[in-house]
């Protein structure tokens, strides 16, 4: 992440303010735009993202504590996936639940699966229809899924 960042910047962009550590849709365009005419390739990984744009379940460097172990893959300058390593120590996850301002009574049943063992994992959400609007060529999510749900449409 640090890496592209510098390079919009060369390019002139840089992120809006409330976006610091991510990119807004605008500037993911522009990196696969740039990452497709400087390298010849439609798929970029993004990673190392700053705490402060990912979720407490992220697993963190041990040199590097403000950078999580995630990513995004992004494709023609379209977010595609997001994954990451995940925190598996029970007593780091809470910790890093509470710092993100968490209640841990809601959570509990969640957090229960790592005091009773859970092993070191990753994980990523897989945008299926991201993939068919970009395989498509569609510009909108809507026109590729089934019984589109969004903030504004929860019921059909």
């Amino acid at each position: 992440m640090e890496e592209a960042v510098v390079r919009l910047a060369q390019i002139g962009y840089t992120s809006p303010p409330q976006k610091q550590g991510d990119l807004c849709p605008q500037g993911e365009r522009l990196l696969g735009k740039y990452i497709l005419e400087t390298f010849g390739h439609e798929f970029v990984f993004l990673t190392d993202y700053p705490v402060s744009v990912r979720p407490f379940y992220h697993m963190r460097y041990p040199d590097r504590p403000t950078v999580t172990k995630s990513f995004d893959l992004l494709w023609n300058g379209l977010e595609l996936t997001t994954g990451a390593q995940r925190e598996h120590r029970p007593d780091i996850l809470a910790a890093q639940a509470e710092e993100k301002g968490l209640q841990l009574g809601p959570i509990k049943f969640y957090l229960d699966f790592f005091e009773y063992g859970c092993p070191p994992h990753g994980g990523f959400g897989f945008g299926l229809t991201r993939m068919l609007m970009i395989l498509l060529g569609i510009n909108n999510v809507r026109e590729v899924t089934y019984v589109y749900r969004g903030p504004k449409r929860i019921y059909p």
